[in-house]
């Protein structure tokens, strides 16, 4: 390991995933800040919310402070294969061009990402065993082998000449996690003898007591359900989910059922599986339009779509606009999955839908069909016991969940804990945990295939034309700047009763301008135009107006 020099600080900041749950991305720095070398943990996504961000169907950090100095970061290191961890890495790779290091199953999930965005061939993705190390610079990366509701999720030891960071990505302890490593303890507590300087640890669950619960018992009470329902049977869960989809596997096999995965997703993620050595027991898979020709009580569709999104597959089903899955009474539908805060609405009016087609719908209010991915207050408290860090460091988490769990960390006798904003700079060592810095942050949208900057008004545009729609007039006027032709007006997603106050308003400027500049008439009709809307309906359209000279 590297002597420090009296220069050199080791910072952190993150960019996303701090004060929100997703678009994970945390960058560690060393050495003097004329010279800092980078390296970056995680590359994740949020997905847009057509209330929130109309058109958007995914939005990811502003990484232009890190972007600048490219030539300065060393690497992508990814802590394990859930999208709001490397969701990103194929759309923001091209601003980085660093190398990407991920463990075997989070690797083949990276390419396929990378595919998508013709960069496979530019961009190489570097595999690390389970439990291997690499060096990055004046960094030293360990991998720990942790549980999550995914195969292969790491803590990742930095080791740096000016102290160690565990680094946990998502996590829980569960002593039976049906596919991959146990958590890898006895590592984690050498970690903790040998001193580490932070933890920097996920907060999804620190208002949650107790533990979080293990997968084997899910599997238990999914084989009992199962075995109790008549009709078909579609159960969604988060694709992500391998040992889950292997219980799932387990209970259409034991209640003598055929599978059919029906979402893209999930076909992805059951692929991936299958060429990493997970897996290998699953049932043979039914096509989809095959499965439509069994009776009833023999199929079981493993369906994308348990958070309600709209073009997922199961939104497709409910809404009877599948091709070739339809579901109708008798039938049942096990949401094997928890609600993620902020979906409430969409999920809630998916099981009005499903209902209405007399579809029986079971979530885990009903029977014990999900257990979370994250640790609850036993769990954290584990941790820290295992690791005793002399700085709390809580992120992917809304505000509430990091500031209890610095709380925590406090009761438990950490001696320094900090809250981190995205955005924000965090010297780390030497000295106590301070902030010393801000960087310009944000998101970015992805609106199509284009992507633009939260700032750029596309998000506040829509939004005001769903709540109060369109008015678009064009005017021509001559060389005198006198109005020659009827206004043509335009309104869209405006009742038919306010149609006429606003033509009747137009041409009344019209007919009152005898002759004006061109931008001042194009303002006046504006304005009137938005007033009376406002006076006839309470609401005031986006108003454009358009003056063509002859």
């Amino acid at each position: 390991m590297l002597q420090p020099n009296s220069r050199d600080e080791l910072v952190f900041l993150p960019l996303g995933g701090s004060g929100e749950i997703g678009m994970n991305f945390n960058a560690y720095g060393f050495g003097p800040p004329s010279r800092r070398k980078w390296i970056i943990l995680d590359c994740g996504v949020l997905f847009g919310r057509e209330a929130d961000t109309p058109g958007v169907d995914v939005i990811m950090p502003d990484i232009r402070f890190l972007a600048e100095q490219a030539d300065n970061v060393l690497g992508i290191v990814a802590t394990h294969a859930h999208e709001d961890h490397i969701g990103a890495i194929g759309l923001l790779w091209p601003m980085l061009k660093c190398p990407i290091y991920a463990t075997p199953f989070t690797a083949i999930l990276i390419e396929g990402k990378l595919e998508e965005q013709g960069l496979r061939e530019r961009a190489k993705v570097k595999k690390v065993p389970l439990g291997g190390s690499l060096t990055l610079g004046p960094f030293q990366l360990d991998f720990i082998s942790i549980t999550h509701s995914i195969p292969e999720p790491n803590l990742v030891a930095i080791r740096t000449p000016l102290g160690v960071v565990a680094h946990t990505g998502d996590w829980k302890i569960d002593p039976e996690p049906m596919l991959g490593e146990v958590t890898d303890a006895a590592a984690i507590e050498k970690l903790g003898d040998e001193g580490v300087l932070a933890l920097v640890c996920d907060s999804t669950n620190a208002l949650q007591a107790g533990h979080s619960g293990s997968e084997v018992k899910v599997r238990d009470s999914l084989i009992e359900l199962i075995g109790t329902l008549k009709g078909r049977i579609a159960v969604t869960a988060f694709a992500s989910n391998v040992a889950r989809l292997s219980s799932i596997g387990e209970a259409a096999r034991r209640s003598k059922r055929k599978i059919a995965l029906v979402g893209r997703s999930m076909h992805k993620m059951v692929q991936a599986a299958k060429d990493t050595g997970y897996l290998k027991d699953f049932p043979p898979l039914l096509d989809e339009a095959d499965a439509a020709d069994l009776p009833a009580r023999q199929v079981l569709y493993l369906v994308t779509g348990s958070q309600g999104e709209p073009r997922a597959a199961l939104a497709r089903i409910a809404s009877g606009n599948h091709p070739n899955v339809h579901l109708g009474k008798g039938d049942a539908v096990v949401f094997s999955s928890r609600i993620i805060p902020g979906n409430e609405l969409p999920i809630f009016a998916l099981h009005n839908e499903l209902s209405a087609l007399g579809v029986e719908v079971l979530t885990e209010q009903d029977h014990f069909v999900h257990v979370s991915g994250h640790p609850a207050r036993d769990e954290l408290t584990q941790m820290y016991r295992w690791t005793r860090p002399r700085i709390a460091v809580p992120v992917h988490g809304e505000l509430r969940h990091m500031a209890e769990h610095a709380r925590l960390a406090k009761s438990l006798q950490v001696p320094e804990a900090l809250v981190p904003q995205n955005g924000q700079l965090y010297r780390l060592a030497p000295g106590p945990a301070e902030l010393i810095d801000e960087v310009p942050s944000g998101r970015v949208h992805l609106d199509g295939r284009v992507l633009v900057g939260e700032g750029e008004g596309l998000t506040k545009a829509r939004r005001a034309m769903a709540f109060a729609g369109l008015i678009a007039i064009t005017l021509v006027v001559d060389s005198k700047g006198r109005v020659c032709a009827e206004p043509a007006i335009l309104l869209e997603g405006i009742p038919k009763p306010v149609h006429e106050a606003i033509r009747t308003a137009v041409d009344d400027v019209t007919r009152r301008t005898k002759r004006a500049d061109p931008d001042e008439l194009a303002e006046s009709v504006r304005r009137a135009a938005r007033r009376a809307a406002h006076d006839a309906w309470g609401k005031k359209p986006i108003t454009r107006v358009t003056v063509v000279e002859t």
